[in-house]
């Protein structure tokens, strides 16, 4: 599978994203993404967020994620319904083992 992490796009963020089949962010990075996520619909990348040990705030950014990690603390199937995410999922371990 062929998978890019945020910080390892290029200056020209499209062209870094080109031929991959996810994306894959830390909550952190969230702030920073923009032009990663609008670019990520338009190449046909998913988009996996690691939101673990973060508080999660509403935005825009939901729209653009089809894969969501998430603590224990939190109501998955809740969150999901809410936000139409593809997949929101309580993880233990490393992104990838959750990636399609």
């Amino acid at each position: 599978m062929n998978i890019i992490h945020f910080p390892d796009l290029g200056e020209d963020i499209r062209a870094s994203l080109q031929g991959k089949r996810w994306l894959v962010l830390r909550a952190d990075d969230l702030p920073h993404a923009t032009a990663a996520l609008a670019f990520s619909e338009l190449e046909d990348v998913l988009v996996a967020v690691d939101h673990r040990n973060r508080p999660i705030q509403d935005g825009l950014w939901m729209r653009a994620v089809h894969l969501l990690l998430v603590d224990e603390t939190i109501d998955a199937g809740a969150l999901q319904r809410s936000t139409g995410i593809t997949r929101v999922t309580k993880a233990q371990g490393e992104v990838e083992q959750y990636l399609w």
